[in-house]
Formats: structure tokens, sequence, C-alpha cells
């Protein structure tokens, strides 16, 4: 399946990783142990970190695709659907015969907060022959991957160059060889998958980053969300201030940067405007309920 995308034409952006459905419900407050806690009404949307970020960037104009598994069921077209009605390009979203796609249960709370818990769905994992078959025409100007996905595929995508940008995005899986990190031009990070990368409790998002850099990646962006971001490279560090916004779901914040993010430095955009602008996207996300802003109502370049 095709999305709208040209793809002779090259693509700006690739992302690497999972999509799921978001069973997305607005809650008073968490349920307590024993306890039984009332929502809205269930809805039911196209989800998953890498699909967050292929979308966010096409609504802003990219060209985009998708490397990614999914089930041959109702949520997997689902899913297909969404991307191609996105302008995503879906040649690499493979429907998985007798697979159950993956589901995110989402709880969202009157402060904005999102609470996930994410079902995964083995039998739709990506594996190093799905990077492989996807990578051989692959003419894009930035890959992002996510690096909690099983260590073969990210370790076949990383252990040779397939964009002249390479960005990673959330803690580690367990068994991927840190040496690997080195092959990351950028790692993106939030304030909590930081300390679980390093194992430890520090509320510092620079002191993070500088550690983290440490790990191999040539920079490191840690976001912190109300403040915004902080990053460090080669040349010196730097910070991103947030808006102050009203937050009413902060589930794709973090996805918007990154789709953001990935499409700027795909165009050349230097590192601290790309930053800056992601760090507006995704304080405009949080505004609206779901992971993806409406379409038309994406934040301004």
């Amino acid at each position: 399946m095709t999305g709208s995308r040209n793809p002779a034409h090259g693509l700006d952006v690739t992302f690497i990783g999972r999509a799921n459905i978001d069973l997305t419900m607005q809650v008073p407050h968490r349920a307590r142990p024993g306890r039984t806690a009332k929502g809205s009404p269930l809805t039911v949307s196209a989800g998953g970190k890498s699909l967050n970020q292929a979308i966010a960037a096409a609504r802003r104009g990219a060209r985009t695709a998708l490397i990614a598994n999914v089930g041959a069921d109702a949520w997997g077209h689902h899913i297909t659907t969404t991307l191609t009605d996105a302008g995503v390009d879906t040649r690499h979203v493979h429907l998985i015969p007798d697979a159950t796609t993956g589901a995110a249960i989402i709880e969202v709370t009157p402060d904005g907060e999102s609470y996930i818990t994410l079902a995964l769905s083995p039998a739709t994992e990506l594996t190093s022959e799905d990077i492989d078959h996807a990578a051989a025409g692959l003419t894009t100007q930035a890959v992002v991957v996510q690096l909690d996905l099983p260590p073969e595929p990210t370790t076949t995508l990383l252990s040779h160059r397939r964009a002249p940008i390479v960005i990673g995005n959330l803690v580690p899986h367990p068994h991927l060889d840190p040496n690997l990190l080195q092959r990351l031009d950028i790692l993106v990070v939030n304030q909590h998958e930081a300390a679980a990368i390093l194992r430890s409790t520090t509320d510092d998002p620079v002191n993070a980053a500088v550690a983290l850099r440490r790990l191999g990646p040539r920079a490191v962006i840690v976001t912190a969300g109300e403040h915004g971001a902080v990053y460090t490279h080669p040349h010196g560090s730097g910070t991103a201030p947030a808006p102050t916004v009203q937050a009413i779901d902060t589930t794709g914040a973090g996805d918007a940067f990154l789709g953001s993010l990935a499409l700027d430095l795909a165009r050349n955009i230097p590192l601290h405007d790309a930053i800056t602008t992601a760090v507006r996207a995704g304080s405009h996300t949080v505004q609206h309920i779901g992971a993806h802003t409406p379409a038309g109502k994406t934040s301004p370049p």
C-alpha cells in the first residue's frame, strides 16, 4: 500500500518503529487499588510513536514514510488508512496475517497528563529482514528510529548509514549494543528516559544531556515538558524554552517535537532553530485532545 507522496522524488524523513491503536479516555483521576474510576467514552485512533511522528512531519509538508508492521485486522487497516489520508508513504507498513495489532491504553487526567500502557504484539515487531528490504530502495534525508525495538533490526539499521541524518529516540533496548549509540547523529529523550538510561535521578536536563553525550551520540536533546528542551553537541550547548500554554492532553507532545525536528534538520535548518520550532510544535499539540494536532491546525513553522 502506498500513500499519496511520490517516492520517485525521495523522502525528507523516514520513521522506523511501531504503529498501534490508541484507546483513550479522559478520567477524573486514576483508579486507586481496589477501586474503579469512571472515565469518558473511549476513543479509538491510530497511534504509536513512529506513526505520530510521521503524521506530525507530514502535516508540516514533509515527504515522510513509515516502516512498521501491524496486524491484518480491523485496527491494522484503520492505521494504514489514517497514514494514507495524512500523506505518509506506507510502502513499508506491512499487514501481518493472523497477527493482532498492538494497542495503547491511555488515561488522560484533568491536568493534561497522560498515562500510557502499551500492549505489544510480538508478531508485528520489526525484523532485520524488514529493515534490509525497506532500506534497499530507501532515499531519505533523515531517519528516526525507536531504540526500544528488538535489538536485531536496530543493529541492522545502525550498522550501516542509511541517511545523512540518523536520529534515535527512547530508552535503548537492554540488549542493544551500547556502542551503536556512536552511530547516532542525535539522541532525543525526555527527562524520564534520560534518567532511566543513566540510572540516575538527576532533575537537571543539562547535566543529563552532557552525560548522555558521553555514551557516543554526536548530539543529545533532552526534552523537559513545560520547560522546553536542552541540547549539547560538539560546538556547545543551549536551551529552548517552551511557551506558556494550557495543557489539555500531553499524549503526542514528544512525537510532535520529533516530527518537526527531523523535518527541519532534513531541510538543513540549524539545530537550535530546529529545536526551537520543535518545542513550539510540542506545546501546540498539548492544547488539543489526542496524539495528533487536527489537520489544518498545525503550529506555525
